[in-house]
């Protein structure tokens, strides 16, 4: 398969995975857990527990919303499940160093980008 120079692929189970040049999935029903790992591997992250819930989170809120969360929502969200230590934007900040829960955990999450990143 061709890739152009805005393309990468992230190798999952044998197969690539194509992404565009930040790790965005081209085609969102590619994602799967082992793609997550696969990408969280690459930008040197491993996966907590809380990485998943939150990873879970963001794809739960994306399938009921047709959006993206909104860094407000997944505070409060998390705020509520975590208490009031680990669910703000400081701490979420700190599980995903690479952009934060919108950037990294969207990528991760198998999401789009959100509006204005383009």
């Amino acid at each position: 398969m061709q890739m152009s120079l805005h393309t990468k692929a992230v190798m999952v189970n044998g197969k690539e995975i194509l992404t565009d040049s930040e790790g965005y999935l081209k085609n969102l029903d590619d994602w799967s857990e082992d793609f997550a790992r696969a990408l969280a591997a690459q930008e040197g992250l491993e996966l907590t527990d809380e990485h998943w819930q939150i990873i879970r989170y963001l794809r739960a809120y994306y399938e009921e919303h047709c959006v993206q969360a909104q860094v407000r929502a997944m505070i409060k969200h998390f705020t509520e499940e975590w208490g009031p230590e680990k669910g703000n934007n400081h701490y979420l900040h700190e599980l995903f160093r690479k952009g934060g829960p919108q950037k990294q955990g969207n990528r991760l999450a198998g999401l789009l980008k959100t509006k204005g990143e383009h």
